[in-house]
């Protein structure tokens, strides 16, 4: 029997790999290297293989659907967000999508929280201060910040990662506020109140974002968006980084038109050194490390791995981003 070839973009957790190196029927080749390949590596590491295992670093276009073949039976992306995947062409060429929903959840809302309170709390800043030796004495007012209990805390995206930093938020006695596109019965759970975007940016003390990235949300949070919230307000984001416009959050942190943020998620990635971002004390900014918990990480590995061998074997894999693939509707 002809074994079946694919490429996985990076090393990836061990028992993830294992799965595809000790099945007899898949020929595997590995890009060994901590940074990703480069896109004319790519595009010719990738020609007549059955089956891709990427992540998000990676572009998956017409052009690269293009360069691997026709015969191309499933790409699968160790990652929950498939923003990078041109899902309609993959649809077109009936090559299922794979990805890694839920597992995330629990890893990327403790994330959230830290960015929340490390922010309020002014952790870094008083961090590197210790580091450096600006530790003189202890100072009234020094490292001061908003408190997180007791304040109004606004979520712009109540699905799974949403209602989770909800949850832990119960302990604070915040008031909830969220916004969706609709509102969901999930919010009676954690006493939440479904407001418009305008009520929710107005009335907020910190505002998470937990939607995905889609032409809709694209710059959601904007130069107009910014100046709707309080000058002492926090912005946290672990969604993507295209749903906030970057410059009008750089211009709000510089003149204090908001007074925090809190990053996850930037553009691009990695961020520049010459960013202001980089610059500013009153931003705390992370290099995309919502999932990065050691469990986590290894279920992502494992269910991308389950979904790359279900698709170069013509079954239908267990978590498909367009099922249409197989004759089923999006919804």
């Amino acid at each position: 029997m002809t074994k079946q070839t694919v490429f996985i973009t990076r090393p990836v957790p061990q028992k993830g790999l294992d799965m595809i190196l000790n099945d007899s029927n898949v020929k595997a080749e590995i890009w060994d290297d901590d940074l990703p390949p480069p896109r004319n590596v790519l595009l010719e590491k990738v020609k007549g293989i059955d089956g891709l295992y990427c992540l998000i670093t990676e572009r998956i276009d017409e052009e690269l659907l293009e360069a691997v073949g026709p015969q191309l039976k499933v790409v699968s992306q160790m990652a929950v967000g498939y923003d990078n995947i041109d899902v309609a062409a993959c649809t077109r060429r009936g090559i299922p999508l794979g990805n890694t929903p839920g597992v995330l959840t629990e890893a990327t809302a403790d994330l959230a929280m830290a960015l929340l309170l490390g922010t309020a709390r002014q952790l870094v800043v008083a961090a590197e201060a210790v580091k450096a030796g600006r530790w003189l004495t202890w100072e009234p007012m020094g490292y001061t910040g908003p408190d997180v209990h007791g304040s109004t805390v606004g979520i712009i995206g109540l699905g799974r990662i949403g209602l989770a930093v909800a949850r832990r938020l119960s302990g604070f006695n915040v008031r909830l506020l969220y916004h969706n596109r609709t509102p969901t019965p999930a919010a009676d759970e954690v006493g939440a109140t479904y407001v418009d975007l305008d009520t929710l940016l107005a009335e907020s003390d910190f505002v998470s974002l937990h939607c995905p990235l889609i032409p809709e949300t694209h710059h959601l949070i904007n130069s107009d968006r910014l100046r709707q919230m309080k000058p002492t307000a926090t912005l946290i984001n672990t969604a993507r980084g295209g749903v906030v416009d970057q410059n009008a959050l750089i211009e709000a942190l510089r003149e204090g038109i908001i007074a925090y943020a809190g990053l996850d998620v930037t553009t691009p990635e990695p961020l520049g050194m010459d960013s202001p971002l980089l610059s500013l004390p009153n931003a705390i900014v992370l290099p995309h490390i919502g999932s990065a918990s050691i469990a986590s990480r290894e279920k992502m590995a494992i269910m991308a791995a389950e979904n790359l061998l279900a698709g170069i074997k013509g079954e239908r894999l267990p978590n498909c981003v367009n099922p249409s693939v197989y004759g089923e509707n999006l919804s």
